[in-house]
């Protein structure tokens, strides 16, 4: 195992456990953070922790939920730091000496091959998401988008079981109100 290895002292081992776990990593960094930069930020971070914390990993829970735990703790402190910043808006237009260039960011997300209505219901999820608080978020993403069980994302955050549940079950029912306007909204449209 990877991990023993490791242990053992080979360092060759930590790079095969990166490469195994890195593109599953991302993804759940992404989904969390819908930023690539920022997903690649909280990968880049995980996996220095677990690089220092590996050595006393016990095997008492299975690595990808220890990851997890850590890609989610990694995320959240970013938030953290993120909301004590101060941050500066973007103009829709940038002067330069040639004269005025309209900002353009692309967004990976979408392709233009997606159908509207696909498309708009993707973007309203998403936006319904982003409104439930971050802890709630994180519960709504491991279970239904990276498929955990109760008890791997309880592991995962250190929780029991029904707290996992509970909160798991209040996030989905933010969801459920924050769609239902969300819904209201784009029918009056």
């Amino acid at each position: 195992m990877l991990i023993e290895r490791f242990q053992r002292g080979d360092q060759t081992a930590f790079d095969a456990l990166i490469q195994k776990h890195q593109a599953r990593a991302y993804q759940y960094a992404y989904r969390l953070a819908r930023d690539s930069e920022e997903a690649s930020d909280v990968v880049a971070e995980a996996f220095v922790r677990v690089y220092k914390a590996l050595c006393n990993f016990k095997g008492e829970s299975a690595f990808t939920t220890w990851l997890y735990r850590i890609l989610t703790n990694c995320y959240l402190d970013m938030r953290k730091k993120e909301k004590s910043r101060p941050s500066t808006s973007l103009e829709a237009v940038l002067h330069t000496d040639d004269g005025e260039l309209e900002r353009q960011i692309e967004d990976p997300g979408r392709t233009p091959h997606m159908e509207a209505e696909r498309n708009e219901r993707e973007q309203t999820i998403e936006r319904a998401v982003e409104r439930l608080p971050e802890y709630q978020k994180a519960m709504i993403m491991m279970y239904h988008v990276e498929m955990l069980s109760y008890e791997e994302i309880a592991q995962s955050l250190n929780l029991p079981i029904g707290t996992v549940k509970s909160r798991l079950n209040r996030a989905r029912l933010s969801m459920r109100e924050i769609l239902r306007t969300e819904h209201d909204l784009f029918v009056a449209a």
